[in-house]
């Protein structure tokens, strides 16, 4: 592997200034991202990411971001929807050495429409491209779901993988199991790392190997949550819910499950797996996601209740003083779209051992281009 070179070609940076990688987001969420960025840490300490400017649509969102990533700069994150705004403006707040951008997956999930590019989010990835071609960040980290493969009969991926190239990036795409990562939750998610093609390194996935499954219920239980705890208000479940679910066992949903049938859900069509599902507190979480009527909210194992949003954040490893701001159900949204904390982060250790020349363990992509 490479070695970090002295100086960047595009920067009058010191070498040793070259280890601060100054990160900007696209559709940056609460800050699952950002925080795992920012706690990235390898053997030379000199190499580290800190934030640079961030924005997204949602005025909640924004707030979030902003308590807990920069509180000392809030201007540096810009609650705008990006189809109207002028990318031109981000370059007030400087040079950028890395972006990240979780381009909305609403017409990329198999649980949708799949509506792939051709819907009304799906195009947003072009914003990023934008930025990579602007202002040519050493790398990127780019986040989707799954279902992104097979959208537009596949066709999607191979448009979105052809732009990041055309931009001047080496892809590396993987699909990650989070759960192999130690991470309390089985999320599957599309990352796509982009190193720069003038840049002499080749990154390489992070192995799962050394990582010990976690389960839901250590997770939400060690160490207890203090009912002070921001954003862990009990969810109120109605009597006729809190009877159906003395009948759902660990793992059950309300059709596995044996249930009086004047309990039972009437539904056509398609029986979602995750409707009054409990967890398993020997397994790591179900998909947290981030809406979805009655019977999305994930429920305890034990206890006849929905989990609440800081144990919801918990399994999306979120630490505790991490605030989230807006009402419940605001804040249900912001962490089922986030990118878990602790994920986010081994992937930019990963990349910043690339950068720092640090041999690592690591497996060969599993995404056929």
């Amino acid at each position: 592997m490479a070695k970090a070179q002295k100086k960047d070609k595009n920067s009058n940076s010191t070498s040793q200034e070259n280890h601060v990688f100054r990160l900007a987001e696209l559709f940056c969420g609460p800050g699952g991202i950002a925080k795992g960025a920012t706690l990235a840490s390898i053997e030379d300490k000199s190499y580290k990411i800190i934030h640079l400017w961030a924005t997204d649509y949602d005025k909640d969102t924004c707030e979030t971001y902003r308590h807990n990533i920069c509180a000392d700069r809030p201007e540096s994150v810009i609650c705008h929807d990006i189809r109207d705004y002028d990318i031109k403006n981000f370059k007030k707040f400087g040079d950028i050495d890395g972006l990240a951008f979780g381009f909305p997956c609403n017409d990329f999930s198999v649980v949708g429409e799949q509506r792939g590019v051709k819907g009304n989010f799906g195009p947003l990835y072009t914003y990023g491209i934008q930025i990579l071609k602007r202002f040519k960040p050493k790398f990127f980290l780019a986040e989707n779901v799954g279902g992104l493969r097979s959208a537009n009969e596949g066709m999607a991926i191979k448009k979105i993988f052809n732009a990041m190239r055309s931009a001047g990036y080496r892809i590396y795409p993987n699909l990650y199991k989070f759960e192999d990562y130690g991470i309390p939750q089985a999320r599957h998610r599309i990352i796509i790392v982009g190193i720069r093609e003038d840049l002499p390194y080749e990154f390489k996935v992070p192995s799962p190997n050394g990582y010990k499954t976690k389960t839901c219920k250590e997770a939400i239980e060690n160490p207890p949550i203090k009912k002070t705890s921001a954003n862990n208000e009990p969810t109120i479940q109605s009597q006729k819910v809190v009877e159906r679910l003395k009948y759902i066992k660990p793992g059950e949903n309300a059709f596995t499950a044996k249930i009086p049938d004047e309990l039972k859900i009437n539904v056509r069509g398609a029986k979602i797996s995750q409707i009054y599902k409990r967890l398993d507190p020997l397994k790591p979480a179900y998909t947290v996601t981030g809406s979805g009527g009655g019977g999305t909210h994930i429920y305890h194992w034990k206890e006849n209740r929905a989990l609440t949003n800081r144990e919801r954040a918990r399994l999306q490893t979120f630490p505790d003083d991490f605030v989230f701001v807006g009402s419940k159900e605001s804040v249900r949204k912001q962490i089922g779209m986030a990118v878990p904390c602790d994920g986010a982060r081994i992937i930019f250790e990963a990349i910043l051992r690339t950068f720092a020349g640090i041999e690592y363990e690591s497996v060969g992509l599993n995404i056929d281009e």
